[in-house]
């Protein structure tokens, strides 16, 4: 491998910078993405059953105690259940959209390196090929394949290990947009489902539907 970097010349240095970089993006988003999410019917259950008890503070503190959006929203929808119908969906669709930012944090980072990487390979090739034109020029007409092998390398190498970075950052981008659009998914039924709870469903004859 340092071989590699050094026939590739200095620009080699930034693609290597840019590969540590989307490794670190995607782990981070890897993990965060795994906390964010759960499955929402099994969690909405065991709120619905809590609610019901008359206990809406325990409920409140179990979404606490839940990472991800979906808890966040349920835990707004709940502190919020005594607004009219129409101010409650407006809340609920509020703090959902303020999610959604969260999820998607740093894949524009991931994305970009995935486009630059082959920029900074095509600028190497470029490079290697001016070594090259410049060597021929010097040694002419006596140039020589030992002269220019070292252009040829810097081209070819550059232009490899910058491909070679960019499709599995890319492959990750476009796997972390899938686990984000799972979660969304997972959001926009939690809100319909804990907005009609909350304003159709809900025990009537319990005492937690009129305060919390």
């Amino acid at each position: 491998m340092w071989e590699l970097m050094v026939k590739g010349g200095w620009i080699m240095w930034p693609i290597m910078m840019c590969s540590i970089a989307a490794a670190v993006l995607f782990l981070e988003r890897v993990f965060h993405l795994h906390r964010a999410q759960i499955k929402p019917d099994d969690f909405l259950n065991g709120i619905y059953t809590i609610v019901n008890r008359g206990n809406t503070a325990e409920a409140v503190s179990i979404c606490d105690q839940t990472p991800g959006p979906v808890a966040h929203m349920v835990r707004t929808a709940l502190l919020h259940s005594d607004e009219p119908p129409e101010e409650l969906k407006q809340t609920i669709t509020k703090v959902g959209l303020g999610e959604i930012p969260r999820l998607e944090k740093h894949m524009g980072g991931l994305l970009t390196i995935a486009q630059v990487t082959p920029l900074l390979g095509l600028m190497g090739t470029i490079l290697g090929l001016i070594r090259i034109f410049m060597v021929m020029e010097q040694n002419a007409p006596l140039a020589e394949i030992g002269d220019l092998s070292a252009g040829i390398w810097q081209a070819l190498i550059t232009s490899a290990i910058g491909i070679c970075v960019s499709i599995p950052a890319f492959a990750a981008y476009n796997f972390l947009l899938s686990r984000v659009e799972a979660i969304t998914l997972n959001m926009e039924y939690a809100a319909e489902e804990i907005y009609r709870f909350l304003v159709y469903d809900r025990n009537p004859g319990d005492p937690s539907n009129e305060t919390l």
